[in-house]
């Protein structure tokens, strides 16, 4: 388990995270809504055992960073937040690694920022510049919407069955949400779709990797990462036996992935 005793106060909250000393280029670990740094444990354990550089974080609101009374979580303020990490940590062109959430803030930051990376992974996450058909349109604006309707006691084990299928996973998840408030949870939510801004032509301009679980049924990602895929004519990574949150489900798997993608770049 990562220490997150490391402190980088914001406007709004606090941010705690932690960081691995290796000799290797860093890697930055951005955990996917509604969870927290623990989702990377094994990977950063493994990363760092590599000899990369980890830095793990909580975003505001998530795990052990917090969000002031009255604050909101807002896509802009978590990708300031991002930013503002890096610029704490004095980090070179790092690889971003995003799962869920985390991937589409790092994909956002390469898109406005492509010098501050190396490279970039993302995790279960849908195609922020992809093309959207009408249908994937109406599911994004409603999705805040019919998740507000469901009462704050049952959301976590819905959301939970949603984005595990172990039941290791599940249980894990399950307590993961049930540490956050329903109305947060909705703004996160809500970052989240607003960082979905379909571009036609863009495409990723540092090194890329793909990887999803195969039972992932989240939103319209089992549809949006092959589409992305074929874009930038690559071939994604999909871990058997797993649904949204992969490297839970799937650990030793989504590690060997992951470490697969890194050591390709830098043989090349």
């Amino acid at each position: 388990m990562v220490n997150m005793s490391l402190v980088l106060e914001r406007d709004g909250g606090e941010l705690r995270y932690g960081d691995l000393v290796g000799e290797r280029r860093p890697v930055v670990l951005t955990h996917g809504a509604g969870l927290d740094h623990r989702m990377f444990d094994a990977q950063a354990a493994a990363l760092h055992e590599a000899g990369h550089r980890v830095v793990s974080w909580d975003q505001r609101g998530h795990g052990e960073s917090s969000l002031e009374a009255g604050a909101r979580f807002t896509a802009t303020t978590a990708l300031d937040d991002l930013v503002a990490l890096l610029d704490h940590l004095g980090l070179d062109r790092p690889i971003l690694i995003g799962h869920s959430l985390g991937g589409n803030l790092v994909q956002a930051l390469v898109r406005r920022l492509p010098e501050r990376a190396y490279g970039l992974i993302v995790m279960d996450s849908t195609w922020n510049a992809g093309p959207l058909t009408a249908v994937e349109r109406l599911l994004l604006k409603l999705a805040a919407p019919s998740l507000a309707l469901i009462p704050a006691s049952r959301l976590p084990g819905i959301m939970a069955r949603a984005s595990a299928v172990t039941p290791e996973g599940i249980a894990e998840c399950e307590a993961t949400f049930a540490r956050m408030p329903k109305r947060v949870f909705l703004d996160v939510w809500r970052a989240t779709v607003s960082l979905v801004a379909p571009e036609p032509g863009y495409r990723t301009p540092v090194p890329l990797g793909l990887v999803r679980g195969d039972r992932d049924r989240t939103g319209n990602i089992a549809v949006a990462m092959p589409r992305w895929a074929r874009a930038e004519g690559m071939t994604e990574h999909v871990v058997p036996d797993a649904g949204h949150v992969v490297t839970v489900d799937a650990a030793d798997a989504a590690t060997k992935v992951i470490r697969g993608i890194i050591d390709g770049w830098d043989a090349a």
